[in-house]
């Protein structure tokens, strides 16, 4: 049980889309468009996990070319997402976002994250724990994923806004904004590369 809250622990606090994402959100457009953000993602990793638990991912995973389909679009929606985190509070009229990323964008963003579908593959069908008691410890389960999630996803949210607060020149959050961006989109191209070699 010991290692597996210790494994839960790093699978969800290394850095992937989400945690990156949310501190983006929080950077770019404050606290309230933060945490729906945090709610669209903590959906969006629920119906994955119960996707892991019903074996729907494997399905979906064994379809010809489908996971490089959805690794793409993870890449171009996490690229939109990007755009707009970097140039939140951009003077420059072409590139000012006009709708700031919310719920539904999180909700697909965790549908299409690769790190969501590794992580709740590792959580759910390793360390059986109580396999006698399976519905048991698949709650269990799931209330130890939530107890940490939510803590580093919340952090990982305070960081980006507290970067916002700090009110710096208009130049600086712009570049923080844009290096957050590129993250995102960099945690992605390293898991299509490494899904391409693999």
């Amino acid at each position: 049980m010991l290692e597996f809250i210790g494994a839960t622990l790093l699978l969800i606090i290394t850095p992937g889309p989400g945690v990156l994402s949310i501190a983006g959100v929080g950077s770019g457009f404050g606290f309230i468009a933060g945490q729906r953000f945090l709610w669209g993602l903590w959906l969006g990793n629920l119906l994955v996990g119960l996707a892991v638990i019903f074996g729907l991912k494997a399905i979906i995973f064994s379809a010809p070319y489908l996971p490089e389909v959805l690794l793409g679009l993870s890449l171009a929606y996490l690229s939109y997402l990007a755009f707009k985190i970097a140039f939140a509070g951009s003077e420059v009229a072409f590139i000012k976002a006009e709708r700031v990323p919310g719920f539904l964008d999180a909700l697909i963003l965790q549908a299409i994250n690769p790190k969501a579908y590794a992580v709740n593959a590792t959580i759910f069908t390793t360390f059986n724990f109580w396999p006698e008691h399976f519905t048991t410890m698949i709650i269990i389960k799931f209330l130890v994923l939530n107890t940490i999630w939510f803590p580093v996803h919340f952090g990982w949210l305070y960081a980006g806004v507290t970067l916002r607060k700090l009110n710096l020149p208009p130049k600086v959050q712009r570049t923080i904004n844009i290096l957050m961006a590129v993250f995102m989109v960099l945690v992605v191209v390293l898991a299509v590369t490494s899904q391409s070699s693999g």
